[in-house]
């Protein structure tokens, strides 16, 4: 509870005058302590209602209050102020803890009037009891009406722009024909072009021009510009551009599927769920929630600075690059971009050569949005190329950079990045361990398991790729996700609803990947219950870049795919003999990658603690460990070979801040100043006022306390003579 209620509290008990005006003063600060439910300042909201730009939820905040307590002033002046004003601070305190709380703070607030009627007069049990509910009764009106009411009705009134966005036969048809098909051998064959296709049937999408350094520094150039007006755009305006998008995106999700879906060979079902609506989850949370993370917050002084005032601001770094894989093209442009203009930043992001046909139908949609609010298009710039296009952006006068990828690229981003001193975010992707204890009911998360590791064909940086299963229940397990496997369909997905399992995007040299790790692990004693072979030629699926869904079982920990990133549609079972804890955390543990993990057993406590002892930046508790990221209130990111740093949550958008701490006086006219025995030139006794200072503020007990306020004013009075 913030110092507002302790100044109320210290008032009653000091005997604050009963006047009526008194009463009134101390029901407004209480009930105005109430309002800041968000951890606001009263003087940041009330200066925001002067200025005209305080959001509604604010006035809110300050108007509905001081309403009743007004309305408390003129029609109940039955209590003493000492009651009003414990009473209003038992509520607060319910407010922010809890209704036991409360119930213990009347109980002994009953007893204490008994005991000592002076201090704690209750002269009429039922009008306290009434008055207690009374205000219980306001506190959760104001909730509801902030909370609930408020914003249902705001949302109703105060729509979103609707914004217009050209698309092209390409990206609004189901499926496309007649098409020209691409020769995949052609990938990554001219540098100065990158060939676009459909990973699933390989139809010609065009040619995109691969960016210069200078172009890359041009870009970078404007996108600074634009920053300097954006970053000093208000909060309101930043939520109305986000709820544009979201609004855009919502009404127009399928087109939005669809172009994912022909630009990385996923099914549509997965670009719906893995892009879209985790893109709406992101927009949301941050139009709702994420101005209360960056505004200014003030912080405890101190005991020595009890005249400052002290706050930190989170000001905006400038311009932000992303370089962004291709697994997810629609949600790996959108999670950055909003982010980065969220926070005051521009943004430049350097999209995979593998997924550079559908940014521009993305680049169009923020484009809309940015002119909706009256922003410049160049706050988000996009560049196209290969290593050297991504190795200029890094290289560029960018303030931050947000790079996912693999381990080996990520090092010579984080080497070249350090050149410059550019502050990076790595994400490397992983090999979480998804642990199955003996207790589990395998019918209840045969499902969990089969979407966890070939949503969008396992090609996710947070996805299952190792199971460990308790010996008791591995045979059962093995055999009902080969069951479900085998009823899969695979194929291309845009025009299909019935596909199960989409395309590789990277082209063949993947899949010679896969099959290498797979051929691995069965000369070290591996079972393939599915899938494990690239189809051959003249089958259907040679038609496109595919590999089927495969079940890898009896998996050893010396094999290359226990310790590589698959980033594919393997399932990879290990067996935990003895079906012992100690042995699965083991073995999860035993990687050098460490994203994400999660956990099952049918008794919660347990599942919790195999959660709470895998080695990752996010585990989830009976549950698909990418739950963390439905959640974006919560950091995404690992440790080890999976990186450092976070995107998303409060602590992603303060990390693409300069936190600038800042004192000041609290009252401008009260200053502090050198105290004489610790000026220029010394006095000899400097030290001693010092040492008084440290016993008065810090000693541990009233002894010290006393000690160091005497060795102040003996050293303050004592004048050494001079040598």
């Amino acid at each position: 509870m913030n110092n507002y209620v302790d100044k109320v509290v210290t008032a009653a008990v000091s005997g604050l005058s009963s006047s009526p005006e008194a009463q009134l003063l101390c029901d407004v600060v209480a009930f105005i302590n109430l309002g800041l439910l968000e951890g606001k300042y009263l003087s940041t909201l009330v200066f925001a209602l002067l200025r005209g730009d305080a959001t509604y939820k604010d006035r809110i905040y300050i108007l509905l209050p001081i309403a009743y307590s007004v309305y408390f002033y003129l029609h109940a002046n039955a209590f003493t102020v000492n009651q009003h004003v414990i009473i209003v601070s038992l509520v607060l305190m319910c407010k922010y803890y809890c209704f036991t709380t409360l119930l213990l703070l009347v109980t002994l607030f009953m007893m204490l009037s008994v005991t000592y009627p002076v201090l704690f007069p209750l002269h009429n049990a039922t009008n306290v009891t009434n008055t207690v509910l009374m205000y219980i009764s306001r506190v959760f009106l104001v909730d509801f009406v902030t909370n609930q009411i408020f914003p249902f009705v705001s949302k109703c009134v105060n729509q979103p722009a609707s914004i217009v966005v050209n698309i092209t036969e390409d990206e609004s048809n189901e499926v496309l024909v007649g098409k020209e098909k691409f020769d995949p051998s052609k990938i990554g064959s001219n540098p100065n072009i990158i060939y676009n296709f459909d990973p699933s049937t390989y139809d010609k999408l065009g040619e995109t021009a691969v960016m210069s350094e200078k172009e890359v520094n041009e870009i970078v150039r404007r996108s600074r510009v634009a920053q300097e007006t954006w970053k000093s755009s208000s909060f309101a305006t930043r939520e109305k551009l986000l709820r544009v998008m979201l609004r855009y995106i919502i009404e127009n999700q399928e087109v939005c599927a669809r172009v994912a879906v022909r630009d990385s060979g996923k099914t549509f079902l997965d670009a719906m769920i893995g892009e879209v609506l985790v893109t709406c989850e992101k927009l949301t949370w941050l139009a709702d929630h994420g101005s209360q993370y960056l505004q200014r917050e003030y912080r405890d002084t101190g005991r020595m600075m009890m005249m400052k005032r002290v706050y930190v601001d989170y000001i905006p770094l400038g311009v932000i690059g992303a370089i962004v894989p291709w697994n997810y093209p629609f949600h790996n442009i959108f999670n950055p971009v909003s982010a980065a203009l969220f926070s005051g930043n521009s943004i430049v992001i350097k999209v995979s050569e593998f997924a550079s046909w559908s940014p521009s139908y993305y680049k169009r949609i923020i484009d809309a949005a940015l002119d909706s609010v009256g922003a410049p298009r160049d706050l988000v710039q996009i560049v196209y190329g290969y290593g050297p296009t991504g190795a200029a952006l890094v290289k560029s006068k960018i303030d931050k950079l947000i790079f996912v990828g693999s381990p080996e690229i990520g090092k010579i981003v984080a080497k070249a990045a350090s050149d410059n001193f550019l502050p990076v975010v790595l994400e490397l992707g992983g090999k979480d361990p998804f642990v199955i204890a003996d207790d589990v009911n395998i019918d209840g998360i045969v499902q969990t398991a089969c979407r966890g590791v070939w949503q969008s064909m396992g090609q996710n940086c947070a996805g299952p790729e190792r199971f460990f299963v308790y010996e008791k229940v591995y045979d059962e397990f093995c055999d009902k996700v080969t069951k479900v496997v085998k009823t899969m369909r695979q194929g291309p997905s845009n025009g299909d609803p019935f596909v199960d399992c989409g395309a590789i995007c990277m082209g063949p040299k993947q899949l010679l990947k896969y099959q290498d790790l797979v051929d691995d692990a069965v000369a070290k004693g591996a079972r393939v219950l599915h899938g494990g072979e690239i189809p051959k030629k003249g089958s259907v699926l040679a038609n496109g870049c595919f590999y089927p869904p495969t079940i890898l079982v009896d998996v050893s920990e010396n094999a290359k795919i226990a310790q590589e990133e698959i980033f594919g549609p393997i399932m990879c079972v290990f067996k935990v003999k003895g079906n012992s804890d100690s042995e699965a955390i083991r073995m999860a543990n035993n990687c050098e990658f460490a994203l994400s993990s999660c956990a099952f057993s049918g008794n919660y406590s347990r599942a919790r603690k195999l959660a709470a002892c895998l080695t990752a930046g996010m585990s989830a508790v009976n549950d698909l460990e990418g739950c963390t990221y439905m959640s974006q209130s919560l950091p995404f990111g690992g440790c080890k070979k999976s990186g450092y740093d976070r995107f998303a949550g409060p602590e992603g958008l303060r990390g693409l801040c300069m936190i600038r701490s800042v004192c000041e006086d609290a009252i401008p006219f009260i200053t502090n100043s050198i105290p004489p025995p610790m000026q220029y030139p010394s006095t000899g006794i400097g030290a001693k006022f010092a040492s008084g200072l440290i016993y008065m503020f810090y000693g541990p007990s009233l002894a010290d306390t006393v000690t160091g306020i005497w060795r102040l004013i003996y050293y303050s009075i004592f004048k050494p003579a001079k040598k």
